[in-house]
């Protein structure tokens, strides 16, 4: 058998409207397709990037909405056509992932896959890859290794691991005790303090058979529908057996079809991770990142003309007109030829309120 590495092909699930970064993600342009940290690419660009030192481009696998497959392909110049893979709407990340596992299983057998999202941070890229090196490995000896990140705060924003006992023979990966689902306060500041629990990244690595088997134990229907799908992909009976079958897909995280059935079957590690990483949540979390190594300053991402007096936060902007901000201290304006959203920092989470009343005030046409 090949070596880990050689068997293994990257997943990136490029779906979610990103509804607290709203108005600049949309559902016709979620946020992996924009540059959201000032590097010049899109997120989407940056995480393609980020696997190239694990994967060449023919093992890297996009899977996304059909209506995201014109910028998907306008970003991503090296995809390989074969490679990408349409949704006809969203199913949440089992449907994603394992599809995408299922597909590749049927190509080559023995593929360890890695699901990694298009629309998170991370700028430290060897570290990210001796980290999912090791992932890779202790996949290969027949587990789900999800990859935690140790928590700079008691956020009630992430989910947690508990972690159990060293693996033999790996560096730094230890067993799951059990997964935890965001606490409140008080609990995340217990688990901070512990110091045996990680955030959970949503980053998965595992022999695909591994994971499919998981998911017909606890999701059989499911998993025989995306089997199905699969066994018809790379023949001319796809577009019927798609039509078919995908409305009645279950909505369901990979977190509660795998991830949690598995831990507590014994079948999952974790490795901590040994670089940065921001998942961009909410524009007060882009603020963040944009004034790291700074205090007190007005990020600006875009083109927009800005003036600025004792003003601090971030502006966002896909106009050119003069913006000014006088005397307003962590702030967000974002600003879009449609719409116009001002909030602070501490009020950043209630933008996905906003967009849930929009929906429901029949404003779609701005959402």
């Amino acid at each position: 058998m090949s070596a880990p590495i050689d068997r293994f092909f990257s997943i990136i699930p490029a779906g979610g409207i990103g509804s607290r970064l709203w108005p600049l993600s949309r559902a016709a342009a979620p946020k992996f397709l924009h540059d959201l940290t000032g590097s010049g690419q899109t997120l989407l660009q940056d995480t393609w990037d980020r696997l190239l030192p694990l994967t060449p481009p023919e093992r890297i696998v996009v899977v996304t909405g059909e209506a995201h497959q014109s910028a998907v392909e306008e970003q991503l110049d090296d995809l390989i056509a074969n490679n990408l893979f349409l949704e006809k709407s969203p199913k949440d990340s089992t449907a994603a992932i394992a599809l995408a596992a299922a597909i590749l299983a049927k190509r080559e057998p023995d593929v360890i896959i890695g699901s990694f999202a298009a629309d998170h941070v991370i700028v430290e890229g060897a570290k990210f890859e001796k980290t999912v090196r090791e992932a890779i490995e202790v996949a290969a000896t027949g587990k789900i290794v999800t990859i935690g990140i140790t928590p700079t705060e008691p956020s009630v924003g992430f989910g947690y691991i508990k972690t159990g006992s060293r693996i033999e023979g790996a560096d730094t990966a230890r067993e799951v005790a059990k997964f935890v689902e965001k606490p409140n306060i008080e609990k995340a500041k217990r688990y901070v303090e512990s110091g045996k629990y990680l955030w959970n990244a949503g980053m998965f690595i595992a022999p695909a058979k591994l994971l499919l088997d998981q998911l017909a134990k606890s999701e059989p229907q499911l998993h025989a529908s995306i089997i199905e799908i699969a066994d018809s992909w790379d023949t001319p009976a796809r577009a019927e057996t798609v039509a078919r079958i995908w409305n009645n897909l279950k909505k369901v995280a990979i977190d509660y079809s795998v991830a949690e059935p598995a831990a507590a079957a014994g079948l999952v590690a974790v490795v901590p991770a040994s670089f940065s990483w921001h998942d961009v949540g909410d524009f007060a979390a882009i603020a963040e990142l944009q004034s790291q190594g700074r205090s007190g300053n007005l990020a600006v991402l875009g083109n927009a003309k800005v003036l600025a007096d004792s003003s601090s936060g971030i502006l966002v902007s896909e106009s050119n007109r003069l913006i000014a901000l006088i005397g307003l201290e962590d702030v967000i304006v974002v600003d879009t030829p449609d719409a116009l959203l001002i909030t602070t920092k501490a009020h950043a989470q209630k933008v996905k309120s906003l967009v849930d009343a929009l929906k429901a005030t029949g404003h779609s046409d701005v959402l």
